[in-house]
């Protein structure tokens, strides 16, 4: 399977394949334009580089454009860091969405930007006509503007952009690639950060947290809270339009399929379960101990491109014993690991 970890989106595609098999147009069309743009967007080659890198600031260099519904990218500059905010909600949830990701890598884990060294963060607004998606190209975050009554505006929820940038984050540390269980970690770990992201901007503990990727991104007819949850994965939504949650919580129930670049959207809910579990037992803020053993894995530099599930819990318990020995912290990721049924040691 030839995949690029580029182009990596929020949406998976079985999603939008359900929304353009509905019988009203108004939700068949966009759907299917947005998964003919997805498909492209998925051939194109990915870049050798980012852009020129930043400076070590400590503040945010953030910058937004305006597609103006077109798919030219990256489309008109609308915004810039010292800019006053804009006429365009757009505009501004994007610049705010940007700022809470710097904020949190930059205060918890001292990166200042996704590269460590300060690069200028870049978004897309209003991209496509009700483009029902939202995606990481390997250089920004791209938004796009919703479906009607399907899906909101992407850039409202934080945890959205949170997510996008976290690819960016892992473009320049573990480069996951983009299929199988690999690719399901990728997607994981975004959903873990973006999940995280959210609970710093908000001060929330592990209990008080949502625990899921997209809430209030989904219409209000439609019946379901999110795109997907940690705490519960396979509830997220169960609706006639956008179909039932797939997702497993468990590798007893880990799905084999070539869609999906090896099911990198569904499968991503057995490590993502395997999180919660270890950030709801140990309690306090699920970014402090938690959240640490996720980032010193993520950029140790022991992870391998082609790593599986079994490779990262490994890797995982490797951290945490260099990092709090033999407390309560190796117990708990032992009974999380062990509880979504993937070996450990």
């Amino acid at each position: 399977m030839e995949t690029t970890a580029t182009f990596c989106a929020l949406v998976p595609p079985y999603i939008l394949d359900k929304l353009a098999q509905s019988d009203d147009p108004a939700v068949r069309e966009p759907a299917k334009r947005t998964l003919e743009r997805d498909a492209v967007l998925r051939t194109q080659p990915g870049e050798s580089s980012l852009r020129a890198a930043g400076t070590l600031s400590g503040r945010p260099d953030r910058t937004i454009f305006d597609a103006q519904h077109k798919v030219t990218m990256p489309g008109t500059k609308v915004h810039a860091e010292s800019d006053r905010p804009s006429k365009d909600k757009a505009v501004n949830y994007a610049h705010a969405g940007l700022g809470a990701a710097y904020e949190f890598y930059l205060k918890v884990y001292g990166r200042e930007s996704i590269d460590g060294g300060g690069l200028p963060l870049e978004a897309t607004v209003h991209y496509g006509d009700q483009y029902g998606n939202a995606f990481w190209n390997g250089q920004q975050v791209v938004l796009g503007d919703g479906m009607g009554d399907i899906f909101a505006d992407f850039t409202v929820p934080v945890d959205v952009i949170g997510h996008a940038l976290t690819h960016g984050v892992m473009q320049h540390s573990s480069d996951l690639e983009y299929s199988g269980q690999s690719g399901a970690l990728r997607e994981s770990i975004s959903d873990v950060f973006g999940s995280l992201i959210k609970q710093y901007a908000l001060g929330q503990t592990a209990d008080q947290a949502d625990w899921l990727i997209g809430a209030g991104l989904l219409g209000p007819a439609v019946r379901g809270s999110a795109l997907r949850s940690l705490k519960a994965p396979g509830t997220a939504y169960d609706d006639p339009r956008i179909g039932k949650d797939p997702q497993p919580a468990t590798r007893d129930n880990y799905v084999r399929t070539s869609r999906d670049n090896g099911g990198v959207h569904i499968n991503s809910g057995i490590p993502n379960h395997a999180f919660y579990q270890l950030a709801t037992t140990l309690g306090g803020h699920a970014w402090e101990r938690a959240g640490e053993i996720w980032y010193a894995t993520l950029t140790g530099g022991e992870l391998a491109s082609d790593a599986d599930f079994a490779e990262f819990a490994r890797l995982t318990c490797a951290t945490t014993r260099r990092l709090y020995d033999e407390g309560d912290e190796i117990q708990a990721l032992l009974k999380a690991w062990s509880t979504v049924g993937v070996p450990a040691t």
